[in-house]
């Protein structure tokens, strides 16, 4: 009798979210409203959705016996996070008690679910997709909250969504770690949590195509010719920078003869595209993108080298490494913007300065100072770090009710739990 209940409880397991989608449905025919042409030519929709569906899936494939989980419950996360977040988003900024949906509201909703992907990678293979689901509804009504705090509170620039998408995800996804793991005696030593021969092939795939398509990820949402042609060149040479530095430093920090480290190639070659992100629309100089992307290549891997072992003994598992791909580069790329902010003028930026910084245009309600905006974008790293780590350890908190059906020692990192596998 007892073993009948427990299969029919894992038959109902997705019903609360099916629910879900009906109440998103139902919401839908409330509020959404097609926007006309209004947003039609918005550059980087179809990019990105490569990166959230192709490049965010395959790069968590690495793990030897997670593959389907990591490409299947990648999929399943964005699509329920996408209509999510398309109605959390827009709450926001309804007009008649209506939202009304445009090309560039769904291209901010996709950039939205990276949020919750990147946070599926701390947690990947130790939370069962019952708690991924959960996290996922409860991170995108906060994470949504935290793009008001940054973008409408502050008016603060983060066009490549350093801060509000990298930063945010990231440690969400570190405190959600650390609270799901409470108490609990760590095991590392799983055989399972670890990387075989074709899996790292395969997470290679993801690597390139996140690569390939970052610079229309940073770019999508700029204002201007100008301001889409400058993050375009930062964000590329950023990367470009970051990708020769990070197959210097891998085997600069190597504990083996010296060799390439593929979790270094897979994930730190990317890091420039973080650290970027909140100033590649800016004027930060060709050399100046090239120097970003060095300095994330070196702190990426130097997180990787030695940084994550001192996390898991805190009792903080990363199994991707987002801290070190998304939390840190994205922390530099808030740095960096209060910088540039400083040192932002209207001789330099002429009749784009409004458009990059609203609050320094000469028809805002009130004009603000370089120094001001970049206490602003202060405010907005120290906010969004404040939120995503304080919503993540009560989201994990919450997460670890049986009710969620945590994943036992022997579940973790394998598909067998959820999958019929050949």
């Amino acid at each position: 009798m007892a073993e009948t209940v427990l299969k029919l409880k894992k038959r109902m397991r997705f019903m609360p979210v099916l629910i879900f989608q009906v109440i998103l449905m139902a919401l839908f025919f409330a509020y959404a409203r097609y926007g006309g042409d209004k947003h039609h030519d918005v550059r980087g929709f179809e990019d990105t959705h490569v990166m959230i569906f192709i490049g965010f899936g395959f790069l968590m494939t690495f793990l030897k016996k997670y593959c389907y989980s990591a490409l299947g419950f990648n999929w399943f996360l964005a699509a329920l996070v996408v209509q999510w977040a398309l109605l959390c988003q827009s709450f926001y900024h309804m007009e008649n008690n209506a939202i009304y949906i445009t090309k560039k509201s769904i291209l901010e909703a996709d950039i939205m679910s990276a949020t919750v992907l990147i946070t599926f990678g701390a947690l990947l293979g130790v939370a069962s997709v019952t708690q991924l689901l959960f996290i996922a509804i409860v991170e995108t009504a906060v994470g949504c909250f935290n793009i008001w705090i940054v973008l409408d509170y502050f008016k603060a620039a983060d066009v490549g969504g350093s801060m509000a998408i990298h930063t945010f995800g990231a440690y969400f996804g570190l405190g959600a770690s650390l609270a799901l793991g409470y108490r609990k005696k760590l095991d590392v030593s799983n055989s399972l949590n670890g990387a075989s021969y074709s899996s790292d092939i395969t997470a290679m795939i993801g690597s390139i195509f996140l690569w390939i398509y970052w610079p229309s990820f940073n770019s999508a949402l700029t204002n201007s010719n100008g301001e889409y042609q400058r993050a375009v060149i930062n964000t590329y040479l950023s990367l470009a920078a970051a990708t020769v530095t990070t197959f210097v430093m891998s085997t600069a920090v190597s504990h083996d003869e010296a060799k390439l480290d593929m979790v270094h190639v897979q994930n730190s070659t990317l890091a420039g595209g973080v650290a970027v992100g909140a100033v590649c629309n800016m004027h930060i100089t060709a050399g100046g993108a090239v120097a970003i992307g060095i300095g994330a290549g070196i702190l990426s891997v130097l997180g990787y080298s030695l940084l994550t072992p001192k996390l898991t003994k805190l009792g903080v598992i990363d199994t991707c490494g987002v801290n070190n791909l998304h939390g840190m580069p994205g922390i530099y790329s808030g740095l960096l913007s209060v910088l540039f902010a400083y040192l932002a003028t209207s001789d330099l930026y002429g009749e784009e300065l409004g458009g990059i910084f609203p609050e320094m245009s000469q028809n805002a309600t009130t004009v603000r100072t370089s120094s001001q905006q970049a206490t602003s974008q202060l405010s907005a790293l120290v906010g969004t770090l404040a939120i995503s780590i304080v919503g993540g350890i009560i989201t994990g908190t919450l997460a670890r009710s049986t009710i969620f059906d945590p994943l036992k020692e022997t579940e973790k990192y394998s598909d067998h739990p959820e999958w019929e596998l050949p």
